[in-house]
C-alpha cells in the first residue's frame, strides 16, 4: 500500500503546475489525494464516474480536515468547469491518445497533463497528429521495484490565455 499508491503517487509531486488541479478517474483518491496533503496551496478536484469511491474520500477529507480537495462525480469527457486546470492528472486511466481526448477541454492554456504509467507508452502516441509535444519522465518510486513513468503532454502552441472562465 505505501510504496504502490502512497509513494508512487507522490513520486509525481515535482512535475505539478499552477494553482488548480484536476485528478481523472480518482478512484480512492490517488493521486490526488496524497498531494493534496502534502500541498496544501493547491486546489484538487478529484473526479471519477463511482459515487460510492467519491463518497469514501469525502469521508477522508472530512476525517482529516483537508481543505484543498473537493470531489465531483462525472465522467471526464462530460465534465464542465468552470476554470481551467493548470495540470490535470491520471493514474491508470487510459491510453494517452484517449487522455488527451477526454480532458484537453479542461486544460489552461498553458497547461499540462500528467499520465502516470508503468511502461512508456509515448510510441502509440501521435504527438504530431494530436498538437501535443510528449515529454517522458522515469520515476523512481522508493520500496517499488517496478518500472514506473510519467507523461506530460503540452499542446504544441499553448491556447489564449483566458480570465479564468470556461466556455463550452
Amino acid at each position: 500500500m505505501v510504496s504502490k499508491h502512497l509513494l508512487d503517487s507522490l513520486s509525481i509531486a515535482p512535475f505539478l503546475q499552477g494553482t488548480r488541479a484536476l485528478d481523472v478517474g480518482t478512484g480512492a483518491g490517488f493521486p490526488g489525494l496524497p498531494l493534496a496533503m502534502i500541498q496544501p496551496d493547491r486546489d484538487w478536484v478529484l473526479l471519477d464516474s463511482n459515487a460510492k469511491k467519491l463518497r469514501f474520500i469525502d469521508h477522508v477529507v472530512l476525517t482529516l480536515g483537508i481543505h484543498n480537495v473537493e470531489t465531483v462525480h462525472a465522467r471526464a469527457e462530460s465534465f464542465v468547469s468552470e476554470r481551467a486546470f493548470d495540470t490535470v492528472v491520471c493514474r491508470a486511466f487510459t491510453a494517452l491518445d484517449r487522455f488527451a481526448a477526454m480532458t484537453q477541454h479542461l486544460l489552461a492554456g498553458d497547461g499540462v497533463l500528467l499520465a502516470m504509467k508503468g511502461r512508456s507508452d509515448t510510441e502509440t502516441f501521435d504527438s504530431s497528429e494530436q498538437q501535443w509535444s510528449v515529454e517522458n519522465h522515469p520515476l523512481v518510486v522508493p520500496l517499488l521495484n517496478e518500472e514506473r513513468h510519467l507523461i506530460a503532454l503540452r499542446r504544441h502552441r499553448p491556447m489564449p490565455a483566458d480570465d479564468g472562465q470556461r466556455m463550452t
